[in-house]
Protein backbone atom coordinates (compact mmCIF):
# COMPACT_ATOMS: atom_id res chain seq x y z
CA UNK A 1 0.00 0.00 0.00
CA UNK A 2 1.68 3.61 -1.16
CA UNK A 3 1.86 6.65 1.77
CA UNK A 4 -1.03 8.10 -0.35
CA UNK A 5 -3.08 5.13 -0.10
CA UNK A 6 -2.52 5.18 3.42
CA UNK A 7 -3.49 9.20 3.79
CA UNK A 8 -6.31 8.37 2.08
CA UNK A 9 -7.39 5.44 4.59
CA UNK A 10 -7.36 7.76 7.38
CA UNK A 11 -9.67 10.61 5.19
CA UNK A 12 -11.98 7.80 4.73
CA UNK A 13 -12.22 6.76 8.52
CA UNK A 14 -12.20 10.68 9.37
CA UNK A 15 -15.17 11.00 6.95
CA UNK A 16 -17.24 8.05 8.34
CA UNK A 17 -16.71 9.32 12.15
CA UNK A 18 -19.13 11.65 14.45
CA UNK A 19 -17.88 15.39 14.22
CA UNK A 20 -16.70 14.63 18.27
CA UNK A 21 -14.61 12.04 17.46
CA UNK A 22 -12.73 13.27 14.23
CA UNK A 23 -9.28 14.24 13.31
CA UNK A 24 -7.22 16.47 11.63
CA UNK A 25 -6.68 15.17 8.12
CA UNK A 26 -2.69 13.84 7.83
CA UNK A 27 -0.86 15.81 7.36
CA UNK A 28 1.33 14.77 3.96
CA UNK A 29 -2.25 15.27 2.64
CA UNK A 30 -0.87 18.50 2.28
CA UNK A 31 2.02 17.99 0.24
CA UNK A 32 1.42 14.65 -1.15
CA UNK A 33 2.38 14.86 -4.95
CA UNK A 34 0.56 11.59 -5.71
CA UNK A 35 -2.50 13.49 -3.99
CA UNK A 36 -2.28 16.01 -5.74
CA UNK A 37 -2.22 14.68 -9.03
CA UNK A 38 -5.52 12.96 -8.00
CA UNK A 39 -7.25 16.00 -7.28
CA UNK A 40 -6.55 17.63 -10.29
CA UNK A 41 -8.25 14.74 -12.07
CA UNK A 42 -11.09 14.05 -9.98
CA UNK A 43 -12.06 17.41 -8.49
CA UNK A 44 -10.54 20.46 -10.57
CA UNK A 45 -11.36 18.57 -13.90
CA UNK A 46 -15.07 16.96 -12.73
CA UNK A 47 -16.54 19.68 -10.33
CA UNK A 48 -17.63 23.37 -10.61
CA UNK A 49 -15.16 26.23 -9.86
CA UNK A 50 -15.53 29.99 -9.77
CA UNK A 51 -13.34 32.69 -11.76
CA UNK A 52 -16.39 35.75 -10.23
CA UNK A 53 -18.78 37.56 -10.05
CA UNK A 54 -21.04 38.39 -13.22
CA UNK A 55 -21.42 41.77 -11.82
CA UNK A 56 -17.12 42.19 -12.64
CA UNK A 57 -17.72 42.12 -16.58
CA UNK A 58 -21.47 43.80 -16.98
CA UNK A 59 -20.93 45.34 -20.58
CA UNK A 60 -21.41 43.72 -23.79
CA UNK A 61 -17.69 42.34 -24.67
CA UNK A 62 -16.66 42.79 -21.02
CA UNK A 63 -14.25 39.62 -19.98
CA UNK A 64 -12.08 37.75 -17.68
CA UNK A 65 -9.49 35.11 -17.81
CA UNK A 66 -8.94 32.40 -15.33
CA UNK A 67 -7.60 28.53 -15.42
CA UNK A 68 -8.72 25.26 -14.72
CA UNK A 69 -6.53 22.30 -13.64
CA UNK A 70 -3.90 24.39 -16.19
CA UNK A 71 -6.40 24.68 -18.95
CA UNK A 72 -6.61 28.35 -20.26
CA UNK A 73 -10.17 30.21 -20.19
CA UNK A 74 -12.02 33.35 -19.95
CA UNK A 75 -15.68 34.40 -19.52
CA UNK A 76 -16.94 36.92 -21.82
CA UNK A 77 -20.28 38.76 -21.93
CA UNK A 78 -21.45 38.16 -25.24
CA UNK A 79 -24.67 39.21 -26.94
CA UNK A 80 -28.40 38.92 -25.60
CA UNK A 81 -26.40 39.89 -22.42
CA UNK A 82 -25.58 36.11 -22.00
CA UNK A 83 -22.11 34.99 -19.92
CA UNK A 84 -20.62 32.35 -21.54
CA UNK A 85 -17.08 30.63 -21.22
CA UNK A 86 -14.45 29.66 -23.80
CA UNK A 87 -11.06 27.76 -24.19
CA UNK A 88 -8.52 30.26 -24.64
CA UNK A 89 -6.12 28.82 -26.80
CA UNK A 90 -6.24 29.69 -30.54
CA UNK A 91 -7.25 27.26 -33.11
CA UNK A 92 -4.58 27.95 -34.73
CA UNK A 93 -1.40 27.62 -33.43
CA UNK A 94 -1.83 27.02 -29.99
CA UNK A 95 -1.53 30.98 -28.36
CA UNK A 96 -3.25 32.43 -25.43
CA UNK A 97 -5.82 34.85 -26.84
CA UNK A 98 -6.56 37.11 -24.05
CA UNK A 99 -4.92 38.27 -21.01
CA UNK A 100 -6.55 39.79 -17.59
CA UNK A 101 -9.85 41.58 -17.87
CA UNK A 102 -10.84 44.07 -20.12
CA UNK A 103 -13.25 44.38 -23.17
CA UNK A 104 -13.43 43.49 -26.52
CA UNK A 105 -15.63 43.61 -29.84
CA UNK A 106 -13.95 40.32 -31.26
CA UNK A 107 -10.93 38.54 -30.09
CA UNK A 108 -7.80 38.83 -31.80
CA UNK A 109 -4.79 36.33 -31.45
CA UNK A 110 -1.52 38.34 -31.11
CA UNK A 111 0.68 35.97 -33.08
CA UNK A 112 -1.14 35.97 -36.33
CA UNK A 113 -4.44 37.53 -36.30
CA UNK A 114 -7.14 34.93 -36.30
CA UNK A 115 -10.15 36.63 -35.45
CA UNK A 116 -12.85 34.89 -33.36
CA UNK A 117 -16.66 37.03 -32.43
CA UNK A 118 -17.71 37.17 -28.95
CA UNK A 119 -19.63 33.98 -29.29
CA UNK A 120 -16.14 32.01 -30.28
CA UNK A 121 -16.88 31.35 -34.40
CA UNK A 122 -13.67 32.35 -36.39
CA UNK A 123 -14.48 35.23 -38.67
CA UNK A 124 -10.86 36.01 -39.80
CA UNK A 125 -7.83 34.46 -40.75
CA UNK A 126 -4.94 36.33 -42.37
CA UNK A 127 -3.72 34.31 -45.64
CA UNK A 128 -5.51 31.29 -45.30
CA UNK A 129 -6.84 31.30 -48.70
CA UNK A 130 -4.22 29.06 -50.16
CA UNK A 131 -4.90 25.94 -47.28
CA UNK A 132 -7.18 23.01 -49.04
CA UNK A 133 -9.90 22.79 -46.90
CA UNK A 134 -9.89 25.49 -44.94
CA UNK A 135 -13.32 27.28 -43.87
CA UNK A 136 -13.76 29.56 -41.02
CA UNK A 137 -17.22 29.03 -40.32
CA UNK A 138 -16.04 25.48 -39.32
CA UNK A 139 -13.62 26.51 -36.64
CA UNK A 140 -14.85 27.78 -33.57
CA UNK A 141 -13.24 27.92 -29.58
CA UNK A 142 -14.33 25.35 -27.30
CA UNK A 143 -16.61 26.25 -25.37
CA UNK A 144 -16.95 25.66 -20.92
CA UNK A 145 -19.83 24.66 -19.00
CA UNK A 146 -20.85 27.73 -17.39
CA UNK A 147 -23.96 28.35 -15.24
CA UNK A 148 -24.83 31.50 -13.42
CA UNK A 149 -26.30 31.79 -9.87
CA UNK A 150 -27.02 34.39 -7.70
CA UNK A 151 -24.78 36.58 -9.67
CA UNK A 152 -21.68 34.17 -9.72
CA UNK A 153 -20.02 32.54 -12.41
CA UNK A 154 -19.44 28.69 -12.30
CA UNK A 155 -17.24 26.86 -15.26
CA UNK A 156 -16.73 23.39 -15.40
CA UNK A 157 -14.39 21.45 -17.99
CA UNK A 158 -16.74 18.19 -17.41
CA UNK A 159 -19.61 18.60 -20.15
CA UNK A 160 -21.31 15.70 -17.55
CA UNK A 161 -21.23 17.37 -14.32
CA UNK A 162 -24.69 17.77 -13.06
CA UNK A 163 -26.07 21.52 -12.57
CA UNK A 164 -24.17 23.19 -10.34
CA UNK A 165 -27.50 25.27 -9.69
CA UNK A 166 -30.09 22.28 -8.51
CA UNK A 167 -26.97 21.37 -6.42
CA UNK A 168 -27.20 24.97 -4.31
CA UNK A 169 -31.04 25.15 -4.13
CA UNK A 170 -30.87 24.35 -0.29
CA UNK A 171 -28.22 27.41 -0.14
CA UNK A 172 -30.43 29.53 -1.84
CA UNK A 173 -33.07 29.59 0.90
CA UNK A 174 -30.64 31.19 2.90
CA UNK A 175 -28.78 33.39 0.70
CA UNK A 176 -31.37 34.71 -1.55
CA UNK A 177 -32.90 37.27 0.85
CA UNK A 178 -29.33 39.43 0.86
CA UNK A 179 -29.76 39.95 -2.96
CA UNK A 180 -26.00 39.53 -3.37
CA UNK A 181 -26.79 39.41 -7.11
CA UNK A 182 -27.15 43.01 -6.94
CA UNK A 183 -24.24 43.93 -4.77
CA UNK A 184 -21.42 46.31 -6.19
CA UNK A 185 -18.09 45.02 -7.54
CA UNK A 186 -15.40 47.52 -5.65
CA UNK A 187 -12.29 45.62 -5.94
CA UNK A 188 -10.64 42.30 -7.48
CA UNK A 189 -6.72 41.08 -7.28
CA UNK A 190 -4.42 38.08 -7.05
CA UNK A 191 -1.83 36.97 -4.75
CA UNK A 192 0.17 33.75 -4.95
CA UNK A 193 0.48 32.30 -1.70
CA UNK A 194 2.72 29.80 -0.12
CA UNK A 195 0.99 27.06 1.02
CA UNK A 196 -1.79 24.20 0.12
CA UNK A 197 -5.10 25.21 -1.14
CA UNK A 198 -7.16 22.60 1.01
CA UNK A 199 -5.41 24.50 3.81
CA UNK A 200 -6.67 28.14 2.93
CA UNK A 201 -10.05 26.24 2.27
CA UNK A 202 -10.25 25.20 6.06
CA UNK A 203 -9.02 28.14 7.41
CA UNK A 204 -11.74 30.27 5.56
CA UNK A 205 -14.05 28.00 7.03
CA UNK A 206 -13.92 27.77 10.46
CA UNK A 207 -14.43 30.30 12.92
CA UNK A 208 -12.65 29.19 15.60
CA UNK A 209 -9.55 30.97 15.05
CA UNK A 210 -10.97 34.40 14.55
CA UNK A 211 -10.68 35.87 18.14
CA UNK A 212 -6.95 34.73 17.89
CA UNK A 213 -5.61 35.14 14.71
CA UNK A 214 -7.93 38.00 13.94
CA UNK A 215 -7.75 39.76 17.30
CA UNK A 216 -6.86 42.76 16.43
CA UNK A 217 -9.76 42.90 13.60
CA UNK A 218 -13.04 40.98 12.59
CA UNK A 219 -12.34 38.60 15.50
CA UNK A 220 -13.76 40.93 18.39
CA UNK A 221 -16.92 41.42 16.45
CA UNK A 222 -19.48 38.28 17.37
CA UNK A 223 -19.42 35.06 20.08
CA UNK A 224 -17.93 32.42 18.84
CA UNK A 225 -21.33 30.53 20.66
CA UNK A 226 -23.48 32.11 18.07
CA UNK A 227 -22.20 30.37 15.49
CA UNK A 228 -24.69 27.85 13.56
CA UNK A 229 -24.13 25.65 11.00
CA UNK A 230 -26.36 23.49 8.42
CA UNK A 231 -28.30 20.29 10.38
CA UNK A 232 -27.39 18.41 7.25
CA UNK A 233 -24.33 17.77 5.26
CA UNK A 234 -24.27 18.46 1.50
CA UNK A 235 -22.33 17.35 -1.31
CA UNK A 236 -20.86 20.25 -2.97
CA UNK A 237 -21.22 23.23 -0.14
CA UNK A 238 -21.14 24.00 3.90
CA UNK A 239 -21.98 27.40 5.58
CA UNK A 240 -22.12 28.71 8.84
CA UNK A 241 -23.98 31.89 10.62
CA UNK A 242 -22.98 34.13 12.95
CA UNK A 243 -24.26 37.66 14.10
CA UNK A 244 -21.99 40.66 14.75
CA UNK A 245 -22.50 42.81 17.56
CA UNK A 246 -23.26 46.40 17.73
CA UNK A 247 -19.73 47.74 17.62
CA UNK A 248 -18.79 45.60 14.54
CA UNK A 249 -17.08 48.87 11.32
CA UNK A 250 -18.82 46.24 8.81
CA UNK A 251 -21.63 43.40 8.49
CA UNK A 252 -24.57 45.42 9.60
CA UNK A 253 -27.43 46.65 7.40
CA UNK A 254 -27.34 49.61 6.29
CA UNK A 255 -30.35 51.95 7.16
CA UNK A 256 -31.97 51.54 3.60
CA UNK A 257 -31.90 48.13 3.68
CA UNK A 258 -35.33 46.63 3.26
CA UNK A 259 -34.62 43.19 2.54
CA UNK A 260 -33.07 42.07 5.69
CA UNK A 261 -35.13 42.00 9.43
CA UNK A 262 -34.65 40.69 12.79
CA UNK A 263 -31.27 39.05 13.94
CA UNK A 264 -30.74 38.89 10.22
CA UNK A 265 -29.69 42.42 9.89
CA UNK A 266 -26.51 41.63 11.85
CA UNK A 267 -26.22 38.06 10.83
CA UNK A 268 -23.19 37.45 8.23
CA UNK A 269 -23.62 34.05 5.89
CA UNK A 270 -20.26 32.10 5.33
CA UNK A 271 -20.75 29.56 2.70
CA UNK A 272 -17.86 27.67 0.77
CA UNK A 273 -18.82 25.81 -2.38
CA UNK A 274 -16.27 23.15 -3.08
CA UNK A 275 -13.82 22.77 -3.84
CA UNK A 276 -12.20 26.05 -3.98
CA UNK A 277 -14.99 28.87 -3.81
CA UNK A 278 -15.63 31.29 -0.56
CA UNK A 279 -17.12 33.82 0.34
CA UNK A 280 -18.51 35.85 3.66
CA UNK A 281 -21.61 37.43 2.91
CA UNK A 282 -23.08 40.52 4.74
CA UNK A 283 -25.67 42.50 4.79
CA UNK A 284 -23.65 45.18 4.04
CA UNK A 285 -20.71 44.08 1.55
CA UNK A 286 -19.04 40.47 0.59
CA UNK A 287 -15.71 39.13 0.10
CA UNK A 288 -14.83 36.31 -1.75
CA UNK A 289 -11.69 34.22 -2.36
CA UNK A 290 -11.61 31.67 -4.99
CA UNK A 291 -8.51 29.71 -5.49
CA UNK A 292 -6.14 27.65 -8.15
CA UNK A 293 -3.90 25.03 -7.00
CA UNK A 294 -0.29 25.78 -8.39
CA UNK A 295 1.46 22.54 -7.40
CA UNK A 296 1.13 21.48 -3.64
CA UNK A 297 2.88 24.14 -2.11
CA UNK A 298 1.76 27.65 -3.69
CA UNK A 299 -2.07 28.40 -4.98
CA UNK A 300 -3.50 31.42 -6.45
CA UNK A 301 -6.15 33.75 -4.83
CA UNK A 302 -8.59 35.65 -6.30
CA UNK A 303 -9.90 38.15 -4.25
CA UNK A 304 -12.49 40.66 -4.43
CA UNK A 305 -14.96 42.70 -2.56
CA UNK A 306 -18.50 44.05 -3.40
CA UNK A 307 -20.74 46.32 -1.24
CA UNK A 308 -24.74 46.19 -1.19
CA UNK A 309 -26.40 48.53 -3.54
CA UNK A 310 -28.03 50.54 -0.95
CA UNK A 311 -24.56 51.45 0.84
CA UNK A 312 -22.91 52.32 -2.75
CA UNK A 313 -25.81 54.73 -3.70
CA UNK A 314 -25.34 56.78 -0.71
CA UNK A 315 -21.85 56.87 -1.80
CA UNK A 316 -22.37 59.56 -4.29
CA UNK A 317 -19.87 61.94 -3.56
CA UNK A 318 -16.58 60.62 -5.68
CA UNK A 319 -13.74 61.54 -2.53
CA UNK A 320 -16.73 60.28 -0.15
CA UNK A 321 -16.76 56.68 -2.29
CA UNK A 322 -13.45 56.38 -2.81
CA UNK A 323 -11.89 56.99 0.30
CA UNK A 324 -14.73 54.48 1.93
CA UNK A 325 -13.88 51.73 -0.51
CA UNK A 326 -10.24 52.53 0.48
CA UNK A 327 -11.21 52.24 4.48
CA UNK A 328 -13.05 49.14 3.79
CA UNK A 329 -10.12 47.30 0.97
CA UNK A 330 -8.04 47.99 3.34
CA UNK A 331 -9.19 46.14 6.11
CA UNK A 332 -9.76 43.08 4.10
CA UNK A 333 -6.66 42.88 3.18
CA UNK A 334 -5.06 43.35 6.41
CA UNK A 335 -7.43 40.16 7.20
CA UNK A 336 -5.87 38.53 4.31
CA UNK A 337 -2.49 39.27 5.44
CA UNK A 338 -3.13 37.66 8.92
CA UNK A 339 -5.14 34.99 7.74
CA UNK A 340 -1.72 34.00 5.10
CA UNK A 341 0.90 34.05 7.77
CA UNK A 342 -1.63 31.69 9.46
CA UNK A 343 -1.82 29.03 6.43
CA UNK A 344 1.67 29.36 5.21
CA UNK A 345 2.95 28.12 8.77
CA UNK A 346 0.86 25.38 8.84
CA UNK A 347 2.25 24.46 5.64
CA UNK A 348 5.71 24.76 6.75
CA UNK A 349 4.74 22.92 9.96
CA UNK A 350 2.83 19.76 7.83
CA UNK A 351 6.12 19.11 6.74
CA UNK A 352 8.05 18.65 9.61
CA UNK A 353 8.56 15.62 12.16
CA UNK A 354 6.41 17.55 15.06
CA UNK A 355 3.06 17.20 12.60
CA UNK A 356 0.22 16.14 14.48
CA UNK A 357 -3.84 15.25 13.25
CA UNK A 358 -5.06 17.04 16.23
CA UNK A 359 -8.73 16.63 17.28
CA UNK A 360 -11.66 18.86 15.83
CA UNK A 361 -13.31 21.31 17.76
CA UNK A 362 -17.09 21.52 17.33
CA UNK A 363 -16.37 25.09 15.73
CA UNK A 364 -14.38 22.85 12.74
CA UNK A 365 -18.06 21.46 12.09
CA UNK A 366 -17.35 22.70 7.75
CA UNK A 367 -13.62 21.08 8.13
CA UNK A 368 -15.63 17.59 8.77
CA UNK A 369 -18.15 18.75 5.78
CA UNK A 370 -14.65 19.32 3.83
CA UNK A 371 -13.41 16.01 4.56
CA UNK A 372 -16.65 14.11 3.62
CA UNK A 373 -16.23 15.78 -0.04
CA UNK A 374 -12.96 14.97 -0.28
CA UNK A 375 -13.28 11.76 0.47
CA UNK A 376 -16.15 11.07 -1.75
CA UNK A 377 -14.25 12.72 -4.58
CA UNK A 378 -10.29 11.16 -4.43
CA UNK A 379 -11.50 7.90 -2.74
Amino acid sequence: MTKASLILEQLARNSRAELADAHCSHPEIYWNEEIAATEEKTIFRRDWVCPGLAAEIPELGDYMTYSVAGEPVFTIRGKNNKIKTYSNICRHRMMALLEGTGNTSRIVCPYHAWTYSLSGQLIAAPHMERSTGFEKRKIQLKEIKTEIWNGWIYITLNREAPSMKESLVPLEEIVSPYGMENYVPVLKEENIWKTNWKLLTENFMEGYHLPVAHKKTVGAWFKLEDTKFPQKTYDTFTFQTFVKTGKATYGKAHRDNNRLSGKWRNTSILPTIFPSHMYVLAPDHLWYLTLRPLGVGEVDVRFGVAIAPEVDAVLKNKKERAEWISNLTAFFDHVNTEDRKVVESIFEGSKTSSNVSGQLSWLERELHDFQKYLASRLI
